[in-house]
């Protein structure tokens, strides 16, 4: 599970990595200032670690291993609280190309950015064995 957790990490960090830089061109500012590389990194960093705790709960259960696609409206639903409360609080605002989401007011990108990669990561790596012999273990498990 270390292994796995591991590379949930490092794939979520890189798929965020690319994300965030892309998108952050739909913002006007962070906390006033400039978007830089460095408040980039931080959220980068911070939606890595999002996913591989969310990637933990979906490896230990069995219910949730067989379900990646739940990873989808948790990972919405995080992501739309995150923005309503940055929003309100004016950590970051949104630049006028930035799509908004009907009802919730927040931004489409970083509103799927949570849910839709974690699926994505999920969906490689939690229901695949990285191991050889990990279909071994996990046949005698019954996971």
């Amino acid at each position: 599970m270390i292994k796995k957790t591991l590379l949930i990490f490092v794939s979520a960090f890189l798929l965020n990595l690319v994300w965030e830089n892309l998108h952050s061109l739909l913002y006007v500012h962070y906390k006033s200032g400039a978007i830089s590389e460095l408040i980039l990194l931080k959220a980068t960093l911070f939606d890595a670690v999002f996913i591989s705790v969310l990637g933990i709960l979906f490896l230990s259960f069995p219910y949730l291993k067989n379900r990646i696609w739940l990873s989808l409206p948790f990972g919405f639903a995080v992501a739309i609280v995150i923005e309503l409360y940055a929003l309100k609080t004016g950590r970051w605002a949104y630049g006028e190309v930035m799509p908004i989401v009907p009802f919730v007011n927040t931004g489409v990108t970083p509103t799927i950015q949570l849910g839709l990669l974690s699926y994505l990561v999920f969906k490689w790596f939690v229901r695949k064995p990285i191991l050889k012999n990990e279909n071994i273990c996990q046949s005698q498990n019954g996971f």
